[in-house]
């Protein structure tokens, strides 16, 4: 990462400054997108860009780049970090700028919008995970934002690693299953059914998330987003979590569970081919 693009610019990343006063350093008061590119494009930015707006509608802060200038932008940090063959990864950061000391956010505030780009991880293998003591709070409206404060998220996979396993599995306060620590939940059930939670018990709407319902159904595959407890785990054919970057990953095991999952589901499988 050489070249980033900082508040409509092209800058060297050694010569960047984001302004000590900005609250996203401060306090977390900002969002952020994770992209997946392609020979120097992001074929998925209208959603991603359509649910970073949403979300500073949410949260008050103002977002004026346009729908135009952005995919050029993209375009123009991935060829500056010859990133422009294969796939590639950037994240967008919106914050709502540098304001007062206090809670309270400025009224005229002056967003900062950051760019970063990436080589693409490698992909990754089927998973271990492990259900973890942090909980999603579903009676908050962040908990459906990708807001920068991820500090529930770094202790359930800490958590998580500790235990021996690579993935973390949340719950909500209702200690019914929410998400994974950075991904969406899926489980296939013996019956043929794929169920997955609810965006109303903490879920962050995916990207991929959304895209897998939408293959689901053009597949004639019955899905349902719906209250998930976690003794369902017990009678379930296939786990798999989904992300903008990793896409479909398996779940192989999980700590304390039946043991094996099928990492290797024929609906899966259909899953992963159709997107």
């Amino acid at each position: 990462m050489s070249t980033l693009w900082l508040n409509g610019r092209l800058l060297d990343a050694a010569r960047a400054r984001i302004d000590p006063a900005d609250r996203g350093f401060l306090l977390g008061d900002g969002l952020f997108e994770t992209m997946r590119a392609q020979d120097g494009a992001v074929p998925l930015l209208a959603r991603h860009l359509a649910r970073l707006r949403a979300g500073a509608d949410v949260m008050g802060i103002p977002f004026e780049a346009t729908d135009a200038a952005l995919p050029k932008a993209c375009a123009a940090l991935l060829a500056a970090n010859d990133l422009v063959s294969g796939p590639a990864a950037l994240r967008l950061t919106l914050t709502r700028g540098p304001g007062p000391r206090g809670l309270l956010p400025p009224a005229d505030a002056t967003p900062t919008l950051l760019l970063a780009a990436f080589p693409a991880p490698p992909p990754r293998p089927p998973a271990t995970a492990a259900i973890v003591t942090i909980r999603r709070n579903e009676h908050s409206p962040t908990s459906r934002l990708k807001t920068l404060a991820y500090q529930d998220q770094i202790l359930a996979l800490k958590e998580a690693r500790a235990a021996g396993a690579e993935e973390a599995l949340m719950l909500n306060t209702a200690g019914r299953l929410a998400c994974a620590s950075t991904a969406n939940l899926f489980v296939v059930t013996r019956d043929g059914r794929l169920l997955t939670p609810a965006l109303d018990e903490g879920v962050l709407p995916g990207i991929t998330r959304a895209r897998v319902l939408e293959a689901a159904a053009k597949l004639g595959i019955a899905a349902e987003a719906t209250r998930i407890e976690p003794a369902v785990l017990d009678e379930a054919e296939a786990v798999f979590v989904t992300s903008s970057l990793t896409g479909l990953r398996a779940v192989v095991r999980i700590e304390g569970r039946r043991a094996p999952l099928d990492a290797d589901h024929a609906m899966v499988r259909r899953l992963a081919e159709a997107l």
